[in-house]
């Protein structure tokens, strides 16, 4: 070709790569176009910022020591339901929810809950905003305006706000009200394995409105059919098991006996099934589940529990100078074992995987104002978390933070605690009374430390991330809803994990909110 045709041609080149620049999508080819490979979701369930402060005291001796506490991105979240908008709404004479059109103080109100969880904002909270029963507008016993795990799970699972006790389903239980749920999304969009893990019934609330459907929670044998024919996560490691312990039976009430059959011995089941055995290790013979799944391809099934339903808590014990937390049994495997079984299978798929992680007996023990058991929990769950550090920081295994989103937040908080002695690690305060299942709270005679409820409240709670798309996903939704703050709604999450895979959707709420001029 001649230097004059050349010449010729060269402007048409240029105009014509000029438009093919402008055609292709701002960020195409980057990590954040493509989507993150790995999202990791921890849920603490009950927790709030001062249980978290408790814990790292007593692990540590200082306030913010825990495994979660180090990721880059840290801040607040808010987790009302639609019960918990129309009590507040009705005592303020105010419309109930309408997701075409609400308004986001209604559910909370940052000028009486404060614009950070206590003890970031000590000053300017009103402790009769959380602590005042209300009734609802259909009349009814009243009680704590806070959403239940069900609802709060979902929200963040579909971006959806519905009814308390609703898994993965719209508000007003419509026939036809099954939600898809981010797991759901990826596994179909992205190809993703996706799994739940919990130490309370696989179930339960949490794991439940991840991976199945239902008009209320306490339909468990409901769920757990669902979960076990119909979704059939990649991995399923829970409570809920049916057999004896120590003298007790949980019996069948998370799961059907024939679907139990059906993970132990029909053949046709996708899965390695690993249940509680007595006198063997719990997280031994997971991990060897875990093995047995990855090599031969197929799915894992972990299930495990005590006779109240849920993994036997860890304790702490009151050690001054030498903290000591044990395990309550071998027989089931730590939170931290449940992680690297999960991800053993999860992480063959190269296309990539979802995975919710609850500690749900922080919940459990606070319902109690259990300390000691909450000390326990807390302390479970931050070693799980830093397991999965641990896992992604491994050289040479295609899994690294560029292509991983991990999150670490709580559904609600629980117990009002707090705390009133600055206590050191291996300290705890005196406590009485044995606040068992069904047994009256424990108490705090000396006062180190006070509870103001035994239920759940409409708190702020701690949200951290980190990995790619983490800082900058959160920072962008800040403040959306509650102007002049860093809270990011429960709801926002599920947009967050769709955003940072690449499979974005629009949300159908419509939130009324009113912008100031300029923040104060």
């Amino acid at each position: 070709m001649s230097r004059k045709t050349v010449a010729k041609i060269l402007p048409v080149l240029l105009v014509a790569f000029t438009l093919l620049l402008s055609w292709i999508p701002e960020g195409h080819g980057s990590e954040k176009q493509e989507g993150v490979k790995h999202i990791i979701l921890f849920i603490g369930d009950g927790m709030q910022l001062e249980h978290e402060i408790a814990a790292s005291r007593y692990l540590y001796g200082m306030d913010r020591g825990l495994s979660f506490h180090k990721l880059a991105y840290q801040g607040f979240g808010t987790t009302w339901d639609i019960a918990t908008y129309d009590r507040y709404a009705y005592a303020a004479g105010a419309p109930p929810y309408d997701e075409a059109g609400f308004h986001p103080n209604v559910g909370y109100d940052p000028s009486k809950g404060g614009g950070k969880p206590y003890p970031e904002q000590k000053s300017g909270i009103d402790d009769a905003y959380f602590l005042t029963r209300l009734p609802l507008p259909a009349g009814g016993p009243t009680k704590y305006p806070a959403t239940d795990s069900a609802s709060a799970a979902t929200a963040w699972a579909t971006g959806i706000k519905t009814d308390d006790g609703n898994i993965a389903w719209a508000p007003g239980d419509p026939p036809d009200g099954a939600l898809t749920t981010i797991a759901e999304l990826l596994r179909e969009s992205r190809g993703f394995s996706i799994g739940v893990v919990s130490t309370v019934p696989f179930s339960h609330a949490t794991p439940a409105a991840h991976v199945s459907h239902n008009v209320h929670r306490n339909n468990y044998a409901e769920i757990a059919r669902e979960i076990i024919r119909t979704v059939q996560p990649e991995v399923v490691i829970g409570a809920g098991y049916p057999g004896s312990v120590g003298g007790a039976s949980a019996g069948f009430r998370y799961l059907s006996r024939e679907d139990y059959e059906y993970l132990k011995a029909d053949p046709s089941s996708p899965y390695v099934f690993v249940e509680r055995q007595a006198g063997a290790d719990g997280a031994l013979s997971l991990l060897e589940g875990a093995q047995r799944a990855s090599e031969k391809g197929m799915k894992l099934f972990g299930l495990f529990g005590g006779p109240e339903g849920n993994f036997e808590s860890p304790l702490a014990h009151d050690a001054p100078g030498a903290p000591l937390v044990t395990r309550a049994t071998v027989e089931n495997p730590l939170l931290k074992d449940a992680v690297l079984a999960a991800f053993e299978v999860l992480s063959r798929n190269r296309d990539g995987f979802f995975v919710m992680i609850e500690q749900g007996d922080i919940d459990w023990a606070n319902h109690a104002n259990d300390f000691r058991r909450m000390i326990g929990t807390v302390r479970d769950l931050h070693e799980a978390v830093q397991s999965a550090i641990d896992f992604i920081d491994r050289p040479g295994d295609g899994m690294d933070w560029s292509n991983t989103m991990l999150i670490v937040t709580s559904d609600h908080g629980n117990s009002f605690m707090r705390l009133h002695k600055e206590m050191k690690a291996g300290e705890l305060p005196v406590q009485k009374g044995t606040c068992g299942y069904r047994q009256p709270p424990c108490t705090y005679p000396n006062g180190e430390v006070a509870y103001g409820s035994t239920d759940h409240t409409n708190e702020l709670v701690m949200v951290y991330a980190h990995g790619v798309f983490a800082t900058e996903g959160f920072k962008e939704k800040e403040g959306a809803w509650y102007p002049c703050t860093r809270i990011i709604d429960n709801t926002q999450l599920f947009h967050i994990m769709a955003e940072a895979a690449g499979v974005p959707r629009p949300s159908r709420l419509s939130p009324d909110v009113r912008r100031p001029a300029a923040c104060e």
